[in-house]
C-alpha cells in the first residue's frame, strides 16, 4: 500500500470501500463529479454513502485509485480464496500472491478472520 491516497480513503470510505473502489477502477485516473447520482459508476461501485463521502471530499476533481494489492489480498485471503484465485481478481501471476504473503510479518491464514491492522 506504498500509494498516498491509500490512508485517506481507508479513512474515508473504509477498507471495503476502497477496496471496491480498487476494484472497479485501480489504477486509472478518476474524475468525481459534483454530482454523483445513484445511476454513476462510482455510486454503483462503492454505494450511494460511500459516494457522498467520496463526493464531499474530491468533488471536481480527479483521483488516481491505488490498485490496492496488498490490502485486496488479504481481503480475499480472508474470505478463503486461494492464491490462484487472489491472482486472477488482481491481475497478477500466482508466484506474485506468494511474494505478497511473504512480505507481511503476519500473513492471513486462509478463511481467517484476522484483522488487517495490528492493535
Amino acid at each position: 500500500m506504498s500509494d498516498r491516497l491509500t490512508p485517506t480513503l481507508i479513512a474515508l470510505i473504509g477498507e471495503d470501500g476502497l477496496i471496491a473502489l480498487a476494484e472497479a477502477f485501480g489504477g486509472r485516473r478518476l474524475y468525481v463529479p459534483e454530482k454523483l447520482d445513484p445511476d454513476h459508476a462510482i455510486t454503483k461501485a462503492i454505494g450511494e454513502e460511500r459516494a457522498a463521502k467520496l463526493n464531499r471530499l474530491y468533488s471536481l476533481a480527479y483521483i488516481r485509485v491505488p490498485i490496492a494489492r496488498e490490502l485486496r489480498a488479504v481481503h480475499y485471503r480472508k474470505r478463503g480464496l486461494s492464491n490462484g484465485e487472489i491472482a486472477t481478481k488482481l491481475g497478477i501471476v500466482e508466484p506474485s500472491v506468494d511474494k505478497i504473503f511473504a512480505r507481511m510479518a503476519k500473513p492471513p491464514v486462509k478463511g481467517s478472520a484476522q484483522l488487517s491492522l495490528d492493535i
